[in-house]
């Protein structure tokens, strides 16, 4: 929940590896960028979502596991830095739309205070 995937198909002679054409040397490759608004996403929760991610990706594949060859970036964009409705938005704006668990809430505001 408070996520949003989108999907970018690129052909094979559209992208490179080491400087030669994935489609001179096909691949099973993915690359996930995962882009979350600045919030509470200490190292362990970065890492449970990219576990996730990667173990549905295999699941929808069919596969039992994760090709090497997929990525998963999670990128933390900074508050004042993420655009839509015509504006700036910021998570603080979301907290209140039953998105997010209370506990998820608190995590939230607690990462965004200002530290002395």
């Amino acid at each position: 929940m408070g996520f949003q995937v989108h999907f970018a198909d690129l052909p094979a002679d559209c992208m490179a590896i080491g400087g030669r054409l994935l489609s001179d040397q096909p691949r099973d490759i993915m690359t996930v960028n995962i882009a979350v608004m600045n919030a509470a996403w200490p190292a362990e929760v970065r890492a449970e979502v990219i576990r996730n991610v990667l173990a549905r990706l295999a699941e929808a594949c069919g596969m039992p596991a994760p090709a090497p060859s997929w990525w998963v970036n999670f990128e933390i964009i900074a508050e004042g830095s993420w655009g839509s409705r015509g504006g700036v938005l910021s998570i603080l704006q979301l907290l209140e739309t039953g998105v997010f668990t209370p506990e998820r809430i608190t995590a939230i505001r607690a990462a965004l205070q200002p530290t002395a």
